[in-house]
């Protein structure tokens, strides 16, 4: 093994010149890198890629990733997002400690997927044939086409050649350009997987329980919403400065105007308050809250998804704080915010 040069003087550490990119410096690299993404879209071999996915659809055991370096990261990150599905176990097997003992973990009936820019990485000739011996099913993809440049291929299964153009790189190195095209590859054949098992919503959400994903796709409006005595309500014939307290107390913002069984007949916000005001002056003691209230409001129920209430209130023609929340029969089970939806994470 060669050796690299040393230095012979310490770092420099006093202050230098501040060093800056302009937007013209970035126009010509993000141009190079759209070209060599248009070299790989247009030649990537689709059969190889639809035999991948194929491969990850059959398998009858678990699925892992590995790779060195750069190609590694991207190994794990594709082993995460396919066991996110929940189609199958998946996971990411870091060379080195599967010739180590973490080998232990591939079954007969396993498929590995070897990441490798070059095709010829040591850690991963290394792994191979143990892989192998273990009964697991071999797949490489890398950006070597298969051949004496690419003895990996030579001793998987399958090899996807993911072609290269070159890197966005001043010496041509650095796997800036090899790895994007690593991640766009599993990434969307992982959504064509996606699409074959004909992943629900459902499914989806169930493994990814918190975060705003998980809460956009699990979290209904019953899950959210006021009720009970945290509901703001009074009747159409009640005068509007007797319900003041009731306006501002509950934190909505608002009044659900019902009828004696909850039947919803209209809202009165603290906006319609000021408008009222300003309108009627003084008459506004006189005034019921029947006489000035929204007859027409929006609404949603209570199974409805809690995202769909957020794009509800912020629906034209104009967006509002809250949705009453009612049942097939028009009856009022509660009340949903704006505020809360923003509370819980969504």
């Amino acid at each position: 093994m060669g050796s690299l040069p040393v230095s012979s003087s310490l770092p420099e550490y006093a202050p230098q010149r501040r060093v800056t990119v302009a937007a013209s410096d970035l126009a010509p690299l993000f141009g190079a890198q759209r070209r060599n993404l248009d070299h790989f879209f247009d030649r990537l071999d689709l059969s190889q890629a639809a035999a991948f996915a194929q491969a990850l659809l059959d398998a009858p055991g678990a699925v892992f990733f590995t790779g060195v370096g750069k190609s590694g990261i991207v190994a794990r990150k594709l082993a995460q997002t396919l066991a996110s599905l929940g189609f199958t176990r998946a996971g990411f097997l870091s060379p080195v400690d599967a010739l180590h003992g973490d080998i232990g973990s591939v079954f007969p009936g396993d498929v590995l997927v070897l990441l490798s820019k070059s095709g010829a990485s040591d850690e991963l000739l290394a792994l191979a044939p143990c892989a192998r011996a273990k009964g697991a099913y071999l797949i490489s993809l890398t950006s070597a086409a298969s051949g004496a440049d690419c003895p990996l291929a030579a001793v998987c299964d399958l090899n996807v050649h993911l072609p290269l153009q070159a890197e966005v790189c001043p010496f041509g190195l650095a796997p800036v350009t090899s790895t994007a095209i690593q991640m766009v590859f599993g990434d969307t054949v992982v959504a064509a997987i996606m699409e074959a098992r004909r992943l629900s919503r459902d499914q989806y959400a169930s493994n990814h329980p918190a975060g705003k994903i998980g809460k956009s796709l699990i979290f209904k409006v019953k899950d959210v919403m006021k009720k009970q005595n945290e509901l703001p309500l009074c009747k159409e014939g009640d005068m509007i400065m007797d319900q003041l307290t009731e306006l501002t107390s509950k934190g909505c913002g608002c009044l659900l105007v019902v009828d004696d069984e909850y039947h919803l007949i209209g809202t009165f916000t603290d906006g319609d308050l000021r408008r009222t005001l300003k309108a009627n002056g003084q008459a506004i003691f006189n005034l019921t809250v029947g006489e000035m209230c929204n007859r027409n409001p929006r609404t949603i129920t209570a199974d409805a998804m809690a995202v769909e209430a957020m794009e509800k209130m912020e629906s034209p023609p104009s967006p509002v704080q809250f949705l009453p929340v009612v049942d097939s029969n028009n009856v009022v089970c509660g009340i949903i915010t704006l505020h809360g939806l923003v509370s819980a994470g969504l």
